[in-house]
């Protein structure tokens, strides 16, 4: 059996127990400020039979978590012993509620929404710090139960929460470093480590902690992070956590902080070996674990990182310390260093590479590529370097910046692709290279082709208009004829059908439906007429035969009249525009120049030809080809038909006109204008031409989707069953004349979760509905697919569908009218109206009268579908009748949710109520789960994962190993020059 872990100092009240052959007193710790006590505890309960103190002993043992000598030590003990552990272990785990992970998690909540300290008396910051000191000891102390507890209720992200949102002054107090004792107390558990490494953001949120001016809490998330480097696949989370740092601290690098803190040597940072050792652990970890274990190229990779900040300087001033713990660690880092620079150097066949010497790094390069398929490709490298801007004040050191990143990522890529390390080159900001230049002449030539595009497209979009529009005319002309006839003879046919059943349907027979043994709630729907049935979805509907399958029973039991509550299984198991122009502008005029217009016209005209930025000859022009070179937007000519030349504004005007050099701009504009012959109607046609496509765009899908929800709700043969058993539920569950129904009103469909369950007041007649189709009628799960088209539906409202096509048809109407009186005119030279307009008239009628067959077509089927439920064609709109769809359809996935809530929860208390009651699963679930995760995780416990790496201990077997080959080393070394001064490790 693999030893089990071990709980930590919880246990501490058993070892006594091992310590004599006699069976000592039983006692346990009892906290009392910073002092302990002891205190005999003797049980206050009659001892069971000795079967089921064993059941009850090994329960307790499994949550203490021990390894197998001490699991093995406790069951030697004797019965009298077993029970007085177990009887002082209960009462300690029942004291009260600060016993509970619920406590310290609203402890935690309530600390994180008051975030600062500055308000706090010195007591309350002493409290705050015992309840985090309380819960930190709780994680290491308390059984597995309680971790499990605090896992399930999410007390980690409270923990990253509070981390997140603290201030400045909770960031440097004891409370900080408490809660990162609370993150590393819970890792010392294997349910809990594997919790924390799950979650999303939570080595992110630990290393966000490195910013604190505390440097014990420094020294807390180092130990952690660095721990987390030896776990499997935890390598790469801390990566990416300290490229998130980098982020979060606005660093150029990810290390610098580290290598900041590593070199500073005044104020209390002076004598800090223990943060220096830290990060030189962390460090060590970094670079030795993950894929540098295997992989020279990666861990070459990141030495140059640290090499770059300049740590060797750094390292060879730690030394000053004399610290045997700290020398053990710079040993490592050296140590390493010299041996994969050899193993580096073996590649070009060199005892030694001078990798400070730019000179021999090209020479080796060139040599190794030269006779090569490369060596153009690295010739041509080197000419684009030579062209490649640098200027020292500016910002053209990205540009390496970015070649440096992708080399980088050549380098350490796997085979099949994939980056070891958390700074791929999607990371790098590619912005911070690309500049580009904004002076007036590059923004008039971005102006200019923009102007150029906009009438090309356009152009493109008109002619592609009119393609479509041509194939649809020849479509509609080819098959108008015939379908004409056959739609007409249907229409008559169908009207006289339902004419003849109307008035001659028997009446149907009384129904034969089962009764219950007892009074059943009400389901309270709404019959449908019986005079009402004929042609409608109720004629094919039979509901008897659903009573062959429901379960009558659990029907009359769920929703009984009198029965009292209890637990209920679900499923039988479980339960632009503009803005207004400040009335503040002033308008200055020249005092030369003339105005007649009112002064607040004028004024906002002024503003609206200042935004135009076209003369009032261009102007003219564009409206007189009705711009056919697009300098007109459509809200731009909104605006102008607020300033179209009032009759009173050209009497003046005409009054002045031989003063037309002194006009005010625009005075000047609306007399220039006033010489258009019906200005105001060649505005509003160019106007509604611009905008008819783009009101087209938006009627049509409101016409389709009437369309698509009346053939949904006619053609779904899911829609058709489920109210199949609907009926059959309110037939069976109402009595007298409101049973015996033949069909009801479809808004009866929202009524069915008013129908409660007797058993359950958060059981529905329309969850228990859900249950039955689920199980019985599974097909009716494809409700939701067809009828898809019914929210859209939903949203149209028949009457301003209607108003909307109304505008466009008289708009429509008033271009033809201005259409034929502008034909009836003398044309001017430039004047395009004729043309133009002759053009999109014919296009645009055709277009508008598809709108119209579709709708047309769209009542039609919608009226269809109204009748076919038996409703009012003359009183129900789309809104309203898809609504009820849309409604019933909504409701339905709600309590689809709800139900598999349910479902979730009792299958949790069952799960729970297993593990109480089966301690033998219990016991197997928990080693295979053990099992599991020991299976992919080396070491033991994670605290001792950190001291090991705190003493350097964990590098103890690559260290003996690297001292092993130092004469080796020394004496290849004895021939060349290092490129670094001589060191007692480089000898």
């Amino acid at each position: 059996m693999a030893p089990r872990k071990r709980s930590g100092r919880g246990i501490s009240f058993i070892f006594c127990c091992f310590r004599s052959s006699d069976h000592p007193e039983i006692t346990y710790r009892l906290r009392n400020d910073s002092s302990f006590a002891l205190q005999t505890m003797d049980p206050v309960l009659p001892m069971p039979p000795v079967d089921e103190l064993d059941v009850m002993f090994t329960e307790l043992v499994d949550e203490l978590d021990l390894t197998d000598k001490h699991r093995e030590a406790m069951f030697a003990l004797p019965a009298e012993k077993k029970w007085q552990i177990y009887c002082s272990k209960k009462k300690e785990e029942n004291k009260g509620a600060t016993s509970w992970p619920e406590f310290y998690i609203d402890q935690l909540n309530s600390m994180a929404a008051r975030k600062s300290l500055i308000a706090l008396e010195k007591e309350d910051e002493e409290e705050r710090n015992k309840t985090i000191e309380s819960l930190k000891t709780a994680l290491r102390t308390k059984p597995m139960r309680f971790v499990t507890r605090f896992i399930d209720l999410d007390g980690l992200s409270c923990i990253l929460n509070f981390l997140k949102s603290m201030d400045y002054e909770t960031a440097k107090s004891q409370i900080h470093t408490s809660l990162i004792g609370c993150i590393k107390a819970l890792m010392n558990n294997s349910l809990g480590r594997a919790h924390v490494l799950a979650h999303s953001e939570s080595i992110n949120v630990i290393a966000q902690s490195l910013s604190t001016e505390n440097i014990k809490t420094k020294v807390a998330v180092l130990e952690i992070m660095g721990a987390v480097c030896l776990v499997p696949g935890g390598h790469k989370k801390v990566l990416e956590a300290m490229l998130h740092y980098q982020k979060y601290a606005s660093e150029r690098t990810r290390f610098q902080t580290l290598i900041n803190d590593l070199d500073k040597s005044t104020g209390r940072y002076r004598d800090e070996v223990s943060l220096k050792t830290a990060i030189m652990s962390f460090i060590n970890a970094v670079l030795s674990q993950g894929a540098g274990v295997e992989s020279l190229d990666f861990r070459l990779h990141l030495r140059y990182e640290f090499l770059m900040l300049g740590i060797q300087p750094v390292i060879d001033k730690l030394r000053e310390h004399e610290n045997s713990t700290l020398d053990r660690h710079l040993d490592f880092f050296e140590m390493l260093r010299n041996e994969d620079e050899l193993e580096f150097a073996k590649r070009f066949e060199l005892v030694h590479i001078d990798t400070k010497s730019a000179t021999q790094m090209f020479e080796l390069t060139r040599k190794r590529l030269t006779h090569t398929e490369a060596y153009p490709h690295f010739m041509s490298i080197l000419h684009h370097c030579l062209q490649m801007p640098y200027k020292r004040s500016g910002n053209t050191v990205q540009y390496w910046l970015l070649l440096d990143r992708i080399v980088q990522q050549i380098v350490i890529q796997s085979d099949k692709g994939q980056d070891p390390d958390a700074t791929p080159l999607e990371n790098f900001n590619i912005k911070n290279v690309v500049r580009i230049s904004t002076n007036m002449e590059h923004t008039e030539l971005q102006q200019k082709l923009e102007k150029k595009e906009r009438e090309c497209d356009a152009k493109a979009q008109e002619k592609e208009e009119m393609m479509q529009t041509l194939n649809k005319m020849k479509e509609k002309l080819e098959k108008e004829s015939s379908e004409h006839k056959q739609v007409k003879q249907q229409v008559a046919d169908l009207t006289a059908q339902l004419h003849e059943m109307s008035r001659v349907s028997p009446k149907p027979p009384k129904k034969s439906i089962p009764q219950p043994t007892n009074a059943l709630k009400s389901f309270n729907w709404s019959k449908l007429p019986e005079n009402k049935l004929a042609g409608t979805v109720w004629t094919d509907i039979d509901d008897t035969k659903v009573f062959k399958i429901l379960d009558l029973e659990d029907l009359e039991r769920t929703f009984s009249a009198y029965q009292r509550q209890q637990d209920f299984f679900v499923n039988g198991n479980s339960r632009q525009k503009e803005d207004a122009i400040n009335d503040t502008l002033s308008s200055r005029h020249k005092v030369k120049e003339l105005s007649v217009i009112d002064g607040r016209r004028a004024q906002n005209c002024n503003i609206l030809l200042s935004r135009l930025k076209l003369s009032n000859e261009e102007i003219k022009r564009a409206i007189l080809t009705m711009d056919e070179q697009e300098d007109l937007p459509k809200d731009m000519l909104e605006q102008l038909l607020k300033f179209v030349p009032e009759k009173g504004d050209i009497d003046l005007l005409e009054e002045h006109k031989h003063e037309l050099d002194r006009m005010a701009k625009a005075d000047r504009f609306l007399f220039e204008m006033s010489r258009i012959n019906h200005y105001q109607q060649r505005l509003q046609s160019l106007y509604f031409k611009k905008k008819f496509a783009e009101r087209v765009a938006e009627v049509k899908p409101k016409v389709e989707a009437i369309r698509a929800g009346s053939k949904a709700v006619l053609q779904s043969s899911s829609l058709q069953q489920l109210l199949e058993v609907v009926l059959a539920f309110g037939n069976y569950m109402n009595k007298g004349q409101r049973g015996n129904a033949f069909g009801f009103k479809i808004s009866s469909l929202n009524k069915i979760a008013d129908t409660k369950s007797s058993i359950d007041k958060n059981i529905t007649l329309l969850h228990y509905l859900i249950t039955i189709v689920e199980k019985k009628y599974p097909k009716v799960l494809r409700l939701h697919e067809e009828l898809r088209d019914i929210p859209q539906a939903a949203k149209v409202n028949m009457t301003e569908l209607e108003k909307e096509i109304n505008t466009l048809r008289t708009g429509l109407r008033a271009v033809e009218n201005e259409l034929d009186f502008q034909k009836s005119q003398v044309q001017q030279t430039g004047d395009k109206f004729v043309s133009v307009v002759s053009q999109f008239v014919t296009l645009a009628s055709f277009s508008f009268s598809d709108v119209e067959d579709l709708l047309t077509e769209a009542k039609e089927l919608f009226s269809k579908a109204v009748k076919h439920f038996g409703e009012d064609t003359g009183k129900m709109q789309p809104d309203e009748f898809f609504g009820i769809f849309d409604q019933f359809l909504q409701a339905v996935t709600e309590a689809k949710q709800e139900n598999e809530n349910m479902k979730r929860r009792k299958e949790e208390e069952e799960r729970r109520a297993r593990m109480e009651a089966q301690l033998k699963e219990q016991r197997e679930r928990e080693r295979k789960m053990k099992k599991a995760k020991e299976s992919g995780e080396e070491g033991g416990e994670f605290d001792d994962l950190v001291s090991a790496l705190r003493s350097g201990e964990v590098f103890d077997k690559d260290l003996f190993k690297l001292k092993r080959n130092r004469k080796h080393i020394a004496s290849q070394l004895a021939d060349c020059g290092r490129e670094r001064p001589i060191t007692k490790l480089n000898f």
